[in-house]
């Protein structure tokens, strides 16, 4: 063995000392140089040249220059800018030229498919081109997106598929359908069907992780998820929507680290748009639910027969094992049990749900109370549906130990049915886990069981045909949960909105989502008010002598008001409501009276959200009736939009369950859940409301207010002082139609 000499070791030392300077430059943040990168949103500036109609903002640039700061100085940033700031600019100039300079990934989360595909289609191209940067950015969206050409192979071996309900003379030819456009796609994405698949059949064919099979799944090289997973791992800017964000956060936070690719390749810094948005997004995200409805769709792809056919997962399992007929007709007998328990379950579940719909399990109860009667009846159901649930998977997991080696040419087939397989079960123990909770919901104070009842129109009543419980399990407080997976891990994070800040503070939000906890970091905020000429663009109105939300008036008041002042606008109006049983009620008054006019009434409800929003926009006359999601998210510019009429101040409602179980937690924690909670939380909707109307700086209009509470009670003032200085009406309701005529229609 040769010796080390000294030379070698003075080689070694020269060695060492070059990795760690390498590594020492790496950790070196070269930071961004304000100055150039402003100068390119200035008058002659190259991204400024780019832009149709430029006009220089100061707001745009001190946001700018915040979101700078914010990455040269590793803080967190929270920045609520107007409408017609600019924010998307604002944001993607440091964090492109910051990317491109220190060979840094960035996330930029968004709460809509709209603003994502802006971002990616457009925005973010022309500031590529105009900057000269060379940087690679990826669209990223949840693997439910897109097909999985596995699944669709088993799809299409089957001679029925599993869901029933559906005519079956069309399910063949809609997978036929698919499959065509599958063998031409780029990217396998919903998004490029140029038809809509069946939901029931998307969700047959798309890619799911649970049944994933990795580097096992026959069809890898043709996967479209690999492919994508490739092209973000060679990005440095990936644009995702807060689901996928929070899926990649909890996954890191549970144990996969932040150094390795989970569902996102590893980074650092993010930017969160429509931050407003992330505490109801991590809601969602963290909260487990099932139902009878989807229990029952689970069983039919395990097992369904159709005359003396016999198909599903455990047909083909059973064909694996010997005494696979034996297996099965016991494996049969189990999910009938869970079927008929799943079922002996959804009746009393939807009686508790009553009229309104919802029914919280309160820990605050009390045991002899008629709430916590009715709710103890519940929980021998539940029982009996989770020991039946453990019992079948129990029996299955016995019997996964008696299938063969994976070898041979059926080794594939064989495979992928262990593989789905597992993944139902996985699912029946989640199910499972949530009964337990159920029962166990006096000792989890940390979260909230509540059971919500859809299905069937809004006129049916309890247990009508079409009509399914669901129970769902939700956290109570996600600040701790947010501060630890996003806000203190990653070097970066910058939140912007157009509704942050209440009165100019952002307490509220940083406490809501877990920003002001993470102490270790600095917190920069700033307001950056819009450009338009709100003093002369926008009239206020609010009727004074409009009878209170609590009066026995008040929904008559609002049934024929909308449709007045719809009329005097000649349509173009968006009439927003807290409840669809005070939608119904309007609608069923005005819109016979506005037809007559010639103008068009659309219902949300009556079709999916985006077409309900084309045909508003195609139509500048047309008037539509909207509740909760239509609050934010519609950009309607010029003549589309004249009037905006808000009817209720936009409260939570008392029956909500997660949000009555955080007023409950502030309370117990010493604050005023009124003040601390249910009042920022409607005045930051009724700002998002109010920014529906001026879109664009030549557009005007009137936001018209039906609840009188705005200037009879103390806390109307929270309200007014939110919101840009207007031209005002606050008189009686016919003096509101003569101020609305003559504003909208009076020569200028």
């Amino acid at each position: 063995m040769k010796k080390r000499s000294h030379k070698d070791h003075k080689g070694l030392c020269v060695l060492c000392t070059f990795v760690s300077l390498c590594d020492f430059l790496y950790l070196i943040i070269m930071k961004l140089n304000p100055a150039e990168i402003l100068d390119t949103l200035c008058e002659g500036g190259s991204v400024a040249a780019q832009l149709e109609h430029f006009e220089p903002r100061q707001a745009q640039l001190d946001l700018m220059e915040l979101i700078i700061k914010c990455f040269n100085e590793d803080a967190i940033g929270a920045a609520e800018a107007g409408t017609g700031v600019g924010k998307s600019f604002a944001y993607l100039l440091p964090a492109l030229h910051f990317a491109a300079l220190n060979k840094e990934r960035v996330v930029i989360s968004t709460a809509t498919i709209t603003l994502q595909q802006q971002l990616f289609g457009k925005d973010i191209p022309l500031v590529v081109q105009a900057s000269g940067l060379k940087i690679k950015s990826v669209l990223v969206k949840g693997r439910g997106n897109y097909l999985c050409f596995r699944r669709l192979e088993e799809a299409l071996s089957e001679p029925e598929l599993p869901l029933s309900g559906d005519p079956l003379g069309g399910e063949r030819d809609e997978l036929d359908r698919i499959a065509q456009w599958a063998n031409t796609s780029k990217s396998g994405g919903r998004e490029e069907i140029p038809f809509t698949p069946a939901e029931n059949m998307w969700s047959r064919v798309c890619s799911d992780a649970d049944l994933c099979m990795g580097k096992r799944c026959p069809q890898q090289t043709r996967c479209f998820v690999l492919a994508l997973r490739k092209e973000a791992a060679a990005a440095r800017v990936i644009v995702v929507n807060h689901h996928l964000l929070f899926a990649d956060l909890a996954a890191r936070r549970e144990g996969a680290g932040y150094e390795a690719a989970v569902v996102l390749p590893p980074y650092s810094r993010v930017i969160i748009d429509e931050a407003h948005t992330i505490e109801d997004a991590a809601t969602s995200f963290f909260s487990k639910e099932f139902s009878k409805l989807s229990i029952m769709r689970h069983v039919g792809r395990l097992y369904r027969r159709r005359r003396a056919q016999r198909n599903g997962l455990l047909v083909r399992f059973c064909s694996l094992i010997s005494d696979g007929e034996g297996s099965l007709d016991t494996l049969v007998a189990a999910l009938d049990g869970i079927r008929l328990a799943a079922g002996e379950l959804d009746s009393p579940a939807l009686d508790l749900c009553g009229t309104e719909g919802v029914f919280r399990f309160s820990p605050n109860s009390k045991d002899g109370g008629e709430d916590a009667a009715r709710s103890a009846a519940l929980f021998p159901l539940l029982n009996s549906l989770r020991k039946k649930l453990l019992a079948f998977t129990g029996l299955v997991r016995d019997l996964l130990e008696l299938v063969p080696e994976e070898d041979g040419e059926n080794a594939a087939g064989r495979i992928a049915a262990v593989w789905e397989l597992k993944s139902i079960l996985r699912r029946f123990e989640t199910i499972a886990g949530i009964c337990s909770a159920f029962s166990e919901y006096r000792e989890r104070r940390h979260e909230v069981m509540w059971i919500e009842r859809r299905g069937g129109s809004d006129d049916a009543l309890p247990g009508e045909k079409g009509q399914w419980a669901v129970f769902t399990q939700s956290p109570v407080e996600l600040a701790e949960s947010l501060k630890e997976s996003l806000f203190s891990p990653n070097k970066t994070v910058v939140c912007v909105s157009a509704t942050l800040a209440l009165s100019g503070s952002f307490n509220y939000w940083a406490i809501r989502s877990g920003a002001a906890l993470a102490q270790e970091k600095s917190l920069l905020t700033g307001c950056f008010p819009s450009p338009f000429p709100y003093s002369r663009a926008a009239l206020l109105a609010v009727p004074d002598d409009a009878p209170l939300p609590d009066e026995p008036e008040y929904q008559d008041f609002v049934n024929h008001a909308v449709g007045r002042l719809a009329a005097v606008s000649d349509g173009s109006a968006l009439i927003l409501f807290t409840s669809y049983q005070s939608l119904r009620s309007a609608w069923n008054v005005a819109q016979p009276e506005l037809q007559n006019l010639g103008i068009r009434c659309l219902k949300q409800g009556d079709d999916d959200r985006s077409r309900l929003l084309q045909t508003f926009l195609a139509d500048t006359r047309s008037v539509l009736f909207a509740t909760d999601s239509f609050w934010e998210g519609v950009d309607a510019p010029g003549d589309t939009l004249r009037l905006v009429i808000l009817c209720r101040l936009p409260f939570r409602t008392p029956n909500d369950p997660v949000f009555e179980a955080r007023r409950e937690a502030v309370e117990k924690n010493g604050g005023n859940p009124f003040m601390d909670l249910s009042l920022p939380e409607a005045v930051m909707k009724f700002k998002q409301g109010f920014g529906r109307l001026i879109r664009r700086s030549s557009d005007r209009g009137v936001v018209a207010v039906l609840d009188s509470r705005l200037i009879k009670k103390r806390y109307g003032a929270f309200f007014l002082q939110s919101l840009p200085e207007t031209r005002t009406s606050f008189s009686d309701f016919p003096g509101i139609l003569r101020d609305t005529e003559d504003f909208l229609w009076s020569p200028r």
